[in-house]
């Protein structure tokens, strides 16, 4: 029997996070095959982007590649639902894909992130997770200005989560309760992108929500590897938003909200907003075509490994939990 053409990419996952990586694929001209759960999804997919996904799920897709003897994509893209991420990019990782691109945080939570890690390592494989605001327009300007001004001296961040919202919303379970992980993690990876990764940490944590008993209030303080300090913290149970501060000897850059990038100058209370060119960042999810080009043409330097982020677990725990000890 003669093999198909492979294609470049396997896509797994065809909901609205799946569809926005079809549409950036189709505008970098690659070949790919996309896989997604149930009829219904696969359909409104087709209707999305103009590509048939194969519905049945991940599983039953590779067991027939397996059972045609086709060669699979070199490359995957992972977005699935939340709590099957970490599940599928081991069914990958085992079936021979060694390039994978799963979205944020990588697993349902830090075991299943543990697990991937370790099969990565045993499959000499690399495995990036989707922090796609480290692509944004003004993550990457504020990158070149710190350069300028001579590095970070300090910086700060706030997660603050809307749990009046998120307590309505419909998660398959086991997500909300690890809502920190899957979502507040995004400003924290990228102030710890821009800022420094801690070498020191103390953290404090009080209260619970029904939905979250793992903490409501959360602040902290710490040391990066180069000596810049930093501070944050984050009520869920009060008014609040994402944000991050960085610090310089010349200058205070604010991300509130992130996609935009304002400056304060020293000597002086004003603050002004830097003008950003985002065509990409207009056109599609913010920092995704960025993100997923970078993927594509093996431009890994900005994206976070699986062994970058099971680092990061071991903060991301402390966080949590009342760490006075510090790291």
């Amino acid at each position: 029997m003669k093999k198909t053409v492979r294609p470049d990419i396997l896509l797994v996952g065809t909901g609205p996070i799946g569809i926005e990586y079809a549409k950036i694929l189709l505008k970098l001209k690659k070949k790919f095959v996309a896989v997604g759960r149930s009829k219904s999804s696969c359909q409104n997919f087709l209707a999305q982007t103009g590509i048939t996904a194969h519905p049945g799920g991940i599983q039953q897709w590779l067991y027939m590649q397996s059972k045609l003897g086709e060669d699979l994509p070199a490359k995957a893209i992972i977005a699935a639902s939340e709590n099957e991420l970490g599940i599928v990019t081991l069914l990958c990782l085992k079936s021979g894909v060694r390039n994978i691109l799963v979205e944020k945080p990588g697993g349902l939570n830090v075991n299943e992130i543990k697990q991937v890690a370790k099969e990565s390592m045993k499959k000499n494989a690399k495995v990036f997770i989707g922090y796609n605001r480290r692509q944004y327009a003004s993550v990457k300007m504020c990158k070149k200005l710190l350069k300028q001004d001579g590095g970070v001296t300090s910086f700060n961040f706030e997660f603050t989560e809307w749990g009046h919202v998120i307590k309505k919303i419909k998660k398959a379970p086991g997500v909300k309760e690890q809502w920190f992980l899957h979502n507040s993690t995004h400003v924290i990876d990228l102030a710890f992108f821009l800022g420094g990764i801690p070498k020191k940490i103390i953290t404090f944590s009080k209260g619970s929500l029904p939905w979250h008993p793992a903490g409501a209030i959360f602040t902290g303080a710490g040391e990066t590897a180069s000596g810049a300090l930093f501070s944050y913290q984050a009520n869920w149970a009060a008014p609040g938003r994402w944000g991050v501060e960085i610090l310089t000897k010349k200058h205070r850059y604010i991300f509130r909200p992130l996609e935009k990038l304002q400056v304060q100058q020293l000597g002086s209370v004003e603050i002004s907003e830097i003008p950003l060119s985002n065509n990409y960042d207009s056109s599609f999810k913010p920092g995704f075509f960025e993100q997923t080009r970078a993927f594509i043409l093996g431009q890994y330097k900005t994206l976070c490994t699986i062994e970058e982020q099971k680092k990061h677990c071991v903060v991301y725990t402390k966080i949590l939990r009342n760490s006075s000890k510090g790291l």
